[in-house]
């Protein structure tokens, strides 16, 4: 462009301020704000349908509920591409009654359908990240940013005035220490920076989405998996934005032994949990739902993270427990191997009856328990005689420790109890 001659932009507002007074681009004008008019009240009739159809499935009516459930995607999109497609009526209607002749004369409305376009690609684009990956709820955060910047690029490109926005942004410098840095190389690092991290992420998602469906892999195992994936993607991304943006990857070098320094000296214990995560859902001697026992720690493990393993104890406490002491100390582990338990409780008889038949009744009690195992089979002892009586020990196995142990021991006790009663057999006055 030489000196005088007036930019693409200044040329767009000198046409627009010139030619409203022209029939074609007033009728343009019109036929822009009429589709933008017309697709809202559609939306909103849209809307209030979708509604009436979530109303009609939780009132269980079976005509509503075979509706696809793609209606919420259509709902998020209905607004920019209602105003596209009457944007594209608009202009059909235009060209059949010659108020415009050819594609020249029809720049403002397409200007505008190109803008709701682009806004209903983002759109789409962020709804098939939200239903298709659960894992990206941080990317879709960034959505209106991503908006916003997609649409001024687009109106720049289509007005023509991208050169001459790209040159000033490029001449304009800020001083930054001894150097001084183009507003366009910041946007340019900035930019690429987001999208390289946006680009991991959404990878990283999509690989533990991918993950979380395969039943032959161990549950461990795709845990670290889609860690690994999404920290191996991360890094990935940040090199290559570096390199984009002009930096040079020597000075990570400078940076890494710095770094090094910092996690030897003033981080051990933090890299320490760290590592002994990774061992643990490497090594499978811990999984979810396991049974354990650690230093005075005990209960369910419900989570695994890289730093911490989570114990939720039979009274409903959670214990946050670091992944380093499960590496560094004895962990008693019930469900290891076999996720059967074994339990007991005692009870002391009187004597009178024959031992044979009390084994069999305490037997029969203790397996008319839902929860008991038949195989393993109940097993009553006859272990101590305390002051004449005889003590017995009923021991029995169950396969969901998970729920809790104390409900189970209470149900076998009163079995017991009633089938010794039933018989006419007599507790001795103390039970040990």
């Amino acid at each position: 462009m030489q000196n005088g001659d007036p930019s693409p932009i200044q040329e767009l507002f000198h046409a627009i301020a010139n030619g409203l007074s022209r029939p074609q681009h007033a009728w343009q004008a019109v036929v822009i704000v009429a589709a933008l008019v017309a697709a809202w009240f559609a939306e909103r009739a849209l809307a209030q349908w979708g509604g009436g159809r979530a109303s009609a499935m939780a009132n269980g009516d079976a005509r509503h509920k075979t509706l696809p459930a793609t209606i919420d995607g259509l709902l998020y999109i209905a607004y920019p591409l209602f105003s596209f497609l009457l944007l594209w009526v608009g202009e059909g209607v235009l060209r059949v009654t010659h108020v415009i002749a050819g594609s020249a004369d029809a720049r403002l409305i397409r200007f505008a359908a190109v803008l709701v376009g682009t806004l209903a690609v983002v759109r789409l684009l962020f709804y098939l990240l939200r239903h298709g990956l659960h894992s990206a709820t941080l990317i879709v955060r960034f959505e209106r940013a991503i908006a916003a910047v997609a649409l001024v690029g687009t109106a720049l490109y289509a007005t023509g005035a991208w050169g001459d926005v790209v040159a000033w942004l490029a001449a304009t410098r800020i001083p930054l220490g001894n150097t001084a840095v183009s507003i366009w190389a910041l946007l340019v690092g900035s930019v690429t920076t987001l999208s390289a991290l946006l680009a991991a992420m959404w990878a990283g998602s999509l690989v533990e989405e991918r993950l979380s469906v395969e039943p032959e892999l161990d549950p461990n195992l795709r845990l670290v998996l889609g860690r690994v994936a999404r920290a191996a993607f991360l890094v990935v991304g940040m090199l290559f934005a570096l390199a984009v943006s002009g930096i040079d990857l020597t000075i990570l070098s400078v940076f890494g032994g710095a770094l090094g320094v910092g996690l030897g000296l003033g981080l051990q214990r933090i890299v320490s949990n760290y590592v002994s995560g990774f061992i643990l859902l490497l090594d499978r001697s811990l999984r979810i739902g396991d049974i354990v026992a650690a230093d005075k720690y005990q209960g369910e493990v419900t989570r695994i993270t890289a730093r911490y393993t989570l114990l939720r104890a039979s009274d409903g406490t959670e214990a946050t427990v670091p992944n380093e002491i499960l590496i560094s100390q004895p962990v008693v582990n019930t469900t290891l191997s076999d996720r059967r338990v074994n339990l007991h409780i005692r009870l002391a008889v009187r004597q009178g009856r024959d031992a044979g038949y009390l084994q069999a009744e305490l037997e029969a009690a203790a397996a008319s328990v839902a929860r008991v195992l038949a195989d393993p089979a109940p097993e009553a002892r006859l272990i101590e005689f305390p002051g004449g009586n005889l003590l017995w020990e009923l021991r029995f196995w169950i396969a969901d420790p998970e729920i809790g142990t104390g409900r189970i021991l209470s149900d076998v006790a009163k079995a017991a109890y009633e089938r010794l009663r039933a018989g006419g057999i007599e507790l001795a006055p103390q039970t040990l």
